[in-house]
């Protein structure tokens, strides 16, 4: 009001200005409260909340956060509440290829940008998970530094065990069962959906959830079987921890059962030796190939077969699909799968006791159109989807014996 009240005063200065200059055309000054009066009511209208109503951003415009939703810098914010959150980890100092995975979760969320909870209901789910009374924020990114990896790695782990000790946000519309309680303390904790990052961040956040639960299975979707002992050529303590050694050393620490398995692995290996060792860290293997010999079906089984009822973390590097749609990626691999072939799969895990996901090695450089953003962003919603849903969703075309099953 007090800058159209100065423009308007502006303006009538002008004008008294040019009637001082001409007097034959002098006006009265009685007459100008009226005009401006009328000036004031004819911006008024044109004003945009009288005009159009609210500010809403479009779906490509407005602050960049996870499909639009609430943005807290959480870990500053000591009274923001959650019963899941994204947690951005830009992190890609322990690639041993390409890197560029630091920017991996601003791609992700700029992926997400046609993602909104008002439009979140997917005929492959059948549900809306932003309807389903859990609250879902975006905790934006962990300041990780890109300097000291030992610093960086411990940055994230004090990060995500902050957010792993708030009180959950649930309100009173909740219409799914909570999650069954594995927690050392007895408590329900906050769920964490991570954006990497390259794979190393996965060491802190077990080293996290350790605290809490315990040891706990992992679903590992990869290219890559990530349980090498160490990097050939890298001797020094902090030097093993890596993208491809992080499991081993999580082993070592005893952070995790011996009840793990990988989904999608077809990356070229030393020999039998890997596979061995392999096995000696707690994973059983289901290779790409296997998608052709035993079909999605019988994979979604097995997986839930090794997983049971334990507590469980899902880490998906974005490398299992094929780079022909996901060429942004620090370590590509041939002959992965379909998009939609692990969207499958991941509709059949719905169910398991999930305390945690994420997804990484999103590294935009190599994108192209955003392919590869998109895509991850999608299997984002699917996360969602998958903590708060009971079970895999039937589907008319589809016996309920077999779905059973699973």
């Amino acid at each position: 009001m007090f800058l159209r009240r100065v423009t308007l005063l502006a303006a009538l200065l002008r004008i008294v200005l040019v009637i001082a200059h001409e007097p034959e055309n002098q006006i009265p000054l009685s007459d100008f409260a009226g005009r401006l009066t009328q000036a004031e009511e004819s911006l008024d209208a044109k004003s945009w909340l009288k005009k159009y109503g609210k500010q809403i951003d479009q779906v490509f415009s407005g602050p960049l956060s996870f499909s639009h939703l609430p943005y807290s810098l959480c870990l500053e914010d000591t009274a923001a509440e959650f019963d899941i959150a994204v947690l951005g980890m830009p992190f890609d100092t322990g690639v041993t290829y390409r890197p560029g995975a630091r920017f991996g979760p601003y791609a992700i969320r700029s992926g997400s940008r046609r993602q909104r909870e008002a439009r979140g209901y997917t005929l492959a789910w059948k549900v809306n998970p932003y309807e389903l009374g859990s609250k879902i924020i975006d905790c934006g990114d962990v300041p990780v530094s890109p300097f000291d990896n030992a610093l960086a790695v411990d940055q994230m782990e004090v990060a995500y065990s902050s957010l792993l000790a708030r009180p959950v946000g649930r309100g009173d519309d909740v219409r799914v069962p909570a999650v069954r309680t594995f927690a050392k303390d007895g408590k329900e904790h906050p769920r964490i959906i991570t954006l990497g990052g390259d794979h190393t961040i996965v060491l802190p956040i077990l080293r996290s959830l350790n605290k809490i639960y315990g040891p706990v299975s992992v679903i590992h979707f990869d290219a890559h079987l990530d349980t090498w002992a160490s990097y050939p050529g890298q001797n020094t303590e902090q030097s093993r921890v890596t993208h491809g050694t992080f499991f081993y050393l999580a082993q070592e620490e005893g952070l995790m059962t011996n009840t793990s398995i990988h989904a999608g692995i077809r990356c070229k290996l030393a020999g039998t030796s890997d596979l061995e060792n392999d096995e000696s860290v707690g994973f059983q293997l289901i290779s790409t190939d296997d998608i052709d010999d035993i079909g999605i079906t019988e994979i979604i089984k097995r997986i839930r077969s090794r997983i049971g009822e334990s507590p469980v973390y899902l880490s998906l590097d974005i490398d299992v699909i094929d780079p022909g749609l996901a060429p942004a990626t620090g370590t590509p691999e041939a002959g992965g799968w379909t998009t939609r072939e692990v969207k499958r799969i991941i509709r059949g895990l719905a169910g398991l006791n999930f305390v945690g996901a994420d997804i990484v090695e999103v590294a935009p450089a190599y994108d192209n159109a955003e392919i590869t953003a998109i895509a991850a962003a999608d299997i984002v919603h699917d996360f969602l989807s998958m903590f708060l849903t009971q079970g895999p969703p039937k589907t008319p075309a589809e016996p309920t014996s077999s779905r059973d099953e699973l």
